[in-house]
């Protein structure tokens, strides 16, 4: 019998591994494909605070803090780098969205500064276009590689003695007494006390058989990747809209994004049993347009990769944190709307406090499964940066 099997080997589970692991639990870290096999591998991997929900501000504050050292912990590669974010006005219509970004995250602590001419937003991003009316810039946002992050977090959960199961489906959760007591996957019985939901869009398919259910859309992002050029830009871009999104990573490629598309249902695979998804060849001439409007040089680049991203996406697009569900011993962390990369380090901890029976760290009620029963607003938008 183990201390806790955590499913899914996203950027969140498989920190919440490493954690638990080198705090001397036994642990076992259960993926149907492999490490970062979909949401985590597939994202813009910002380590973003701006834009945040008011609620979800101290967890990536807190979050931003661990990255900063995170590759030497981990003794791996992350490739996180501090390069700032910027989030741009494109319309005398969009200029309100960020003056009032800034002043509320302003008067929320978070260090974020008005660039209000397109002088002053070239001052520190020269490769932007002149269609830039103005811009929001938080110095101390960044991104890394998302691949690599996660490889080292399973690396480091495995140096501590977690044992990884990849390409093994969690077909059920099997209770005792009202209380967790094993894992039923597709190759055997995994008997524990604990355990963690970290599977992103799969997650329900374990909760349902409780009468738990975590409201989800799932719409699709288009992803592009390009050849490598010269580097041009450091910071972390977005726009007030959330239509696209993007950075040049470490090796000078672009990695751009567009807004939420309806996903037409099809889970493709690679040659190496990966899912993929197939974004529309619509969608990917809109989000060349979109970004090479603002970044002039990415409209020159080449395109060597395509691919599209399933978000799990609540109806207030906000995670859930919680370990208050029956049965006694499960603990959720899911539905991260298209942003919870960045959190990935703290979430590991927060899951960990939460398998313990620790109050986490930061404030984590807002992030309870129940409050969806109160909810009737319209669905809020993913941010898209991390």
């Amino acid at each position: 019998m183990v201390d806790v099997v955590v499913i899914g080997a996203g950027i969140s589970g498989a920190a919440s591994a490493y954690e638990m692991a080198r705090q001397g639990l036994d642990v076992v870290l259960v993926d149907r494909f492999g490490p970062a096999a979909m949401a985590s591998g597939w994202t813009l991997a910002g380590v973003r605070q701006s834009g945040r929900h008011p609620a979800e501000l101290p967890l990536a504050k807190a979050a931003v803090e661990i990255w900063a050292g995170l590759a030497e912990e981990l003794d791996g590669e992350t490739r996180y780098r501090r390069g700032g974010n910027l989030r741009l006005a494109r319309t005398p219509e969009e200029v309100p969205i960020i003056e009032k970004l800034v002043m509320e995250q302003r008067e929320a602590g978070l260090d974020l500064r008005l660039l209000p001419t397109n002088a002053d937003v070239r001052a520190v991003a020269p490769s932007l276009s002149e269609r830039v009316l103005l811009a929001s810039y938080c110095p101390s946002d960044g991104s890394a590689d998302p691949i690599a992050t996660v490889q080292s977090f399973v690396q480091a959960a495995q140096r501590h003695g977690a044992q990884c199961r990849f390409g093994e489906r969690a077909l059920r959760i099997e209770t005792t007494n009202g209380r967790v007591c094993a894992v039923v996957t597709d190759k055997g019985r995994i008997a524990t006390a604990k355990v963690v939901i970290a599977a992103g869009i799969y997650g329900n398919e374990l909760l349902r058989p409780f009468g738990q259910n975590v409201p989800l859309q799932v719409p699709m992002v288009t992803v592009l990747r390009s050849a490598p050029i010269d580097a041009v830009l450091e910071q972390v871009i977005g726009v007030a809209n959330a239509d696209c999104a993007g950075r040049q990573e470490f090796n000078g490629r672009f990695r751009v994004t567009g807004g939420l598309e309806d996903w037409h249902s099809q889970l493709g695979e690679t040659p190496d049993k990966r899912p993929s998804v197939r974004p529309t060849t619509a969608g990917v001439a809109e989000v060349v347009r979109l970004f090479g409007e603002v970044v002039p040089a990415f409209a020159r680049a080449q395109i060597e990769e395509v691919w599209a991203g399933l978000i799990d996406l609540t109806p207030d697009a906000l995670p859930v944190l919680d370990d208050t569900l029956e049965p006694e011993g499960l603990v959720v962390a899911m539905g991260f709307s298209g942003h919870g990369f960045c959190l990935g380090p703290l979430t590991g901890r927060i899951v960990t406090d939460l398998v313990q029976g620790r109050k986490p760290r930061v404030p984590i009620e807002p992030f309870g499964i129940r409050r969806f029963s109160a909810l009737h607003n319209t669905p809020e938008k993913a941010t898209l940066h991390g």
